[in-house]
């Protein structure tokens, strides 16, 4: 079961509460699931039933107790708790989750670069506007890449012609349209033209510059970003996907090809593929791509350390196996994650780094 599945769950708690009027408050429009924190109880937490206990007159803990009774049961969850104020915690079932990362590693590898992507907001136009100004036309372009993965229609506007320069940044230019009724992409300013910046930094350097701080920060925009090595994430997302790709060949050079037959103990790489959704949707929502950004480095140090302690491929005499197989399968789904998420950014994922 992954946060968005206990998240869907939780919401239908909250439904079936509020309709069989054991529970007189405003169904929310989503619900928040988080990691337990250090010192918490089991794998997950949620806090909706602090929430609802104001429009419901009822003390949080009875509210949890409520939908505690409505998810208990449900396929993937072994244990509810409550805790604190009224905190819902969630440990989910081992078994039941071997079998979902099986699937969600399938999923990855079928869908490829449309994994996480949903139709939740399929009709809904969204309107962006942004200053004419090199880092708020690149962070509109990739917050309307991210709404359209919830299934939503973007325009993007430029307050003053935009600059065919922006091209050089893969930023589409598009007709002039007016701010009334849109949401502001306002940034703090590069300090540089798209010209200067893709002379000096290269494209994808530059947009990853542009994009990795939050919008309220200012973008460092220095040489480091083009450093070959760990130092540099940027390079090590990039190297991850590239990495993850010459084992699937590699694999396949020995007829050892990717299948996911048996659980692999990688439990960071798994719930950094499973997070990825929910990434993309509190991304959309808040309009922050440095929140991919920050995910794909998430998802990086994940990969590193199960290629570093659970090798995909055949080492010395070792024979090839179903484990093999499997391990290169998760390899697989991460360098997907990692191409998608580079994507969302408008940065290239080659091959080779």
């Amino acid at each position: 079961m992954t946060p968005a599945d206990l998240s869907r769950t939780v919401l239908h708690a909250v439904r079936r509460a509020v309709d069989e009027d054991a529970l007189r408050a405003p169904v929310p429009a989503r619900v928040r699931v988080e990691r337990t924190r250090p010192g918490g109880s089991g794998d997950y937490a949620c806090a909706v039933a602090l929430q609802l206990a104001g429009p419901a007159a009822l003390p949080a803990r009875e509210v949890a107790a409520l939908l505690r009774d409505r998810v208990v049961g449900t396929p993937g969850i072994g244990r509810v708790e409550i805790t604190g104020p009224g905190f819902l915690n969630f440990t989910l079932d081992a078994a039941a989750d071997g079998h979902a990362r099986a699937d969600r590693v399938r999923e990855v590898r079928e869908t490829g670069l449309r994994y996480g992507r949903v139709t939740t907001e399929a009709g809904r136009l969204h309107r962006l506007h942004h200053p004419r100004e090199v880092r708020a036309a690149v962070l509109a372009q990739s917050v309307a890449r991210l709404l359209r993965t919830q299934g939503g229609q973007v325009i993007v506007g430029c307050a003053g012609e935009p600059d065919p320069a922006w091209e050089e940044l893969r930023v589409r230019v598009g007709p002039r349209h007016g701010a009334e009724g849109s949401s502001e992409i306002r940034p703090v300013p590069a300090g540089a033209t798209a010209g200067t910046l893709v002379r000096r930094l290269g494209c994808d350097a530059a947009l990853w510059g542009l994009q990795r701080p939050a919008a309220h920060d200012r973008a460092p925009l220095a040489g480091d970003l083009l450093v070959q090595g760990e130092s540099n994430p940027l390079f090590l997302v990039r190297y991850a996907r590239a990495r993850a790709r010459a084992l699937v060949r590699e694999g396949e050079r020995l007829g050892l090809g990717p299948a996911y037959e048996e659980d692999v103990d990688a439990p960071a790489l798994h719930t950094a593929l499973a997070d990825h959704p929910g990434v993309l949707a509190a991304a959309a929502r808040h309009h922050a791509p440095d929140r991919v950004a920050r995910h794909l480095e998430t998802v990086a140090d994940a990969f590193f350390d199960f290629h570093g302690t659970t090798p995909p491929l055949p080492v010395g005499d070792e024979k090839p196996s179903a484990a093999h197989r499997s391990r290169l399968a998760l390899a697989e789904a991460a360098g997907k994650v990692l191409a998608g998420g580079l994507f969302m950014l408008g940065i290239h994922a080659p091959p080779h780094v």
